[in-house]
């Protein structure tokens, strides 16, 4: 694969486009903005990728030296520019929205976004619940971002629904993730939550963030905001979390918690099927 493609991991990149997809998909709505808004969260994520190869270029030098910066195919030097092309064009789309649809909200988003991935690589990633906090608020910060393309109250009212479930159950998978990386963490000198006190209250942490998104699951439904076979799909995401709750408070230990961090994926993307059912 091309470095420079290999470099931005477009599978995470496509990934990050999926709130906007969702948001279209609860409207029914495909337009320009739309469209510019799945291209800007994609280079924005992909610049979020490539700046965070830039400043961990040093340790990947150890742990994953068959990453293009550290293998040499790019240069430290070009990364650090091919970032800030990948985070202007990302700007540029969120303009491009603000233009066409007369609402300087989303280019708003897309600048706050710039600030956050690029703090996030230089600083936020080693500071303890900080980093998980970011990562989380900007899983949620895509679907508020869609919400405000649309420029639909309702709509947007969702978005921030949306957004919500998907920072708290991220924080909650990315608290069980560092329960899982401990020992790799302890070797690169990280200081995670789960190092710097144990790994018991981190998963104490993570199964109420769980039980809170859960408990929250069922109001779209009571709110008429999303028919009967939206609660039949989430009630299997809801199973899923619980076990995975019950998982991470009966072990903490490694393998466990890959597992969990698995299982909690599996639910996020069957909550993301449940809100197009649920659209229906």
């Amino acid at each position: 694969m091309n470095p420079y493609i290999e470099i931005l991991r477009p599978g995470n990149a496509l990934m990050g486009a999926i709130a906007i997809i969702l948001i279209a998909i609860i409207d029914r709505t495909i337009s320009i903005p739309i469209i510019l808004a799945m291209i800007a969260v994609f280079f924005e994520t992909a610049a979020g990728n490539v700046i965070n190869d830039y400043f961990d270029y040093k340790i990947d030098l150890i742990n994953k030296p068959e990453r293009p910066l550290p293998s040499g195919r790019i240069s430290l030097k070009n990364g650090k520019y091919y970032a800030y092309f990948l985070f202007l064009a990302g700007t540029i789309c969120g303009f491009l929205i603000s233009l066409l649809t007369n609402n300087w909200i989303p280019f708003a988003i897309v600048l706050i976004a710039d600030v956050i991935l690029y703090l996030y690589a230089y600083t936020l990633k080693t500071t303890p619940l900080i980093g998980n906090l970011t990562v989380a608020f900007m899983t949620g910060f895509g679907f508020v971002f869609g919400g405000f393309t649309l420029n639909n109250p309702n709509i947007i009212m969702i978005s921030l629904y949306l957004g919500f479930f998907a920072f708290v159950m991220t924080t909650a998978r990315e608290i069980v993730k560092d329960i899982e990386d401990i020992e790799g963490d302890k070797a690169d000198g990280a200081k995670t939550l789960p190092i710097l006190i144990g790994a018991k209250k981190p998963a104490l942490l993570a199964v109420a963030l769980i039980i809170i998104d859960c408990v929250l699951c069922p109001i779209l439904y009571y709110n008429h905001i999303f028919g009967f076979y939206y609660l039949i799909v989430i009630a299997i995401a809801v199973l899923i979390f619980l076990y995975s709750a019950f998982l991470i408070l009966k072990s903490q230990d490694s393998a466990t918690a890959g597992k969990v961090s698995k299982y909690l994926k599996i639910g996020m993307l069957i909550a993301f099927v449940a809100f197009i059912a649920g659209s229906i």
